[in-house]
């Protein structure tokens, strides 16, 4: 800990001190397994923070060198990492398989994705900085789990126990035997370091006959077909090809089990840290490789345009009007970076935002209009007015000119909608006001958007448009 006070110091010199406070507490006083892969939003709820302001906290002590991020791929089903990355650049697969599952997934950054942080071992060595050293139970909660599954402080060995029939460390290259009785129950051979398993139907008449297993873990990700066996004795010879540590478990697939895996949280994905302005303000190029092409299942975007400003050079001159532009733009980007959003780029006087939901948007949208008034009501003129535009749906992840970006018809639509707004108009399509969260928000306001059909270049069908009054 003797390199950290002066990376604290820092840290407060950029976010809030009481926030910079509260991590400089859980780095010194935290237990251990509470330092690996930290899950910021849990870790804002139960420290009473706000949300944005505790990741970009995060952020910032990551790169002070705090913390380390990690970029997991996550299975949907079971909440597995399937694979940890130091950068996103390196999650390169087309599909992920887990075995624990049977399944294969084509990674999106939406829910696949995770961004937990790990304290640094220049500040503080914890355990699982060996990852192969943590006793079997401990790698399932540190490593094998993600950090949307809410597993208990207290009583979570008590609980395993309850599915877990054995667990057994196997050294690289060694060969052991598990002997045990069959239940008549689903049993799950799993192991979590090779993501290998091995499903056994136990059913039928009991038997007295000593059956023999074999199973061979390497890093080939295997599931082999279910076998059918009655109750019994069973030997199951084990096999570990690979040069680390192995971790071979029998499991019953029951309630307890299924307990576990239920217990769901919210996490931080990779959409929503992509559409974080400190995120993009700090990491800026260092995100997407030029070749990447990761999917959004859903993403809202945001265009803005200020009316006439080709006019407002002319009527104020050069100098003025430059001002009241960057001023416009500074209080843009202001009000998206407080409603979770981040500005992509700037295309002459108009904005590209994101946003992870389209409530945060439309929240967004109202502001921004409401800010423009105010600043012309405080000058006497009407010469900042806003079009707005916003549209909700997938897309893809790029890096373009040497920033990230993002690709795909629904960022088409939504430039095309914002170009058909008028001055103070907010535009938004059917997918942003479908959502829930979006319609609630105009609800409380006693807000009734009018919608109307048309019909954009390049679109087949035609779209129903809403104007936000």
């Amino acid at each position: 800990m003797s390199e950290a006070q002066p990376l604290f110091d820092m840290l407060r010199q950029t976010v809030q001190p009481e926030i910079a406070a509260t991590l400089e507490r859980f780095v010194r006083e935290a237990a251990d397994r509470k330092l690996c892969r930290v899950n910021a939003l849990a870790f804002a709820a139960e420290q009473g923070l706000n949300e944005e302001k505790t990741i970009a906290a995060f952020l910032h002590a990551s790169r002070l060198g705090l913390f380390e991020l990690s970029w997991n791929v996550l299975c949907p089903g079971c909440g597995g990492v399937l694979d940890a990355n130091t950068s996103l650049k390196t999650v390169q697969s087309d599909t992920y398989t887990c075995s624990l599952c049977a399944a294969g997934y084509e990674p999106t950054l939406d829910e696949m994705v995770e961004v937990t942080f790990t304290v640094s071992p220049r500040i503080r060595h914890i355990e699982a900085h060996n990852p192969h050293e943590l006793p079997p139970l401990e790698y399932f909660r540190q490593v094998y789990w993600g950090s949307g599954i809410e597993l208990p402080d207290e009583g979570y060995e008590a609980q395993v126990d309850d599915f877990m029939l054995e667990a057994l460390e196997l050294p690289p290259g060694e060969k052991a035997v598990i002997s045990l009785q069959l239940p008549a129950e689903f049993i799950i051979v799993f192991e979590p370091v090779t993501h290998a398993a091995q499903f056994i139907d136990v059913k039928g008449e009991p038997t007295r006959e000593r059956r023999t297993l074999s199973l061979v873990f390497d890093r080939g990700h295997r599931h082999d077909e279910a076998l059918v066996m009655q109750p019994g004795p069973l030997r199951i010879q084990v096999e570990n090809h690979t040069d680390v540590r192995t971790l071979p478990s029998v499991c019953i697939a029951n309630d307890a089990l299924h307990d576990i895996l239920g217990r769901r949280r919210p996490f931080l994905t990779a959409k929503r840290l992509l559409s974080n302005q400190t995120f993009r303000d700090i990491y800026r190029t260092d995100t997407i490789d030029v070749d990447q092409r990761l999917k959004i299942t859903s993403l809202t975007f945001l265009f803005s345009d200020l009316r006439g400003s080709t006019e407002l050079y002319e009527r104020v001159g050069d100098l003025a009007a430059f001002d009241l532009v960057k001023t416009h733009f500074s209080v843009v980007n202001e009000i998206v970076a407080a409603e979770a959003g981040a500005v992509v780029k700037t295309i002459g006087d108009a904005v590209m935002a994101t946003f992870p939901t389209p409530d945060r948007a439309v929240a967004a949208a109202m502001r921004m209009r409401e800010a423009m008034r105010e600043l012309n009501d405080n000058r006497g003129s009407e010469d900042l007015l806003l079009k707005i535009g916003i549209h909700e749906g997938p897309c893809i992840a790029v890096s373009l000119n040497e920033r990230q970006d993002y690709f795909g018809q629904t960022v088409n639509i939504a430039s095309r909608v914002q170009h058909l707004a008028g001055s103070r108009e907010i535009f938004a399509t059917s997918s942003v006001l479908d959502d829930p969260r979006a319609a609630g928000l105009l609800s409380d306001r006693g807000l009734n958007p009018q919608s109307h059909n048309v019909a954009l270049r390049g679109i087949t069908n035609e779209i129903s448009i809403f104007s936000i009054p």
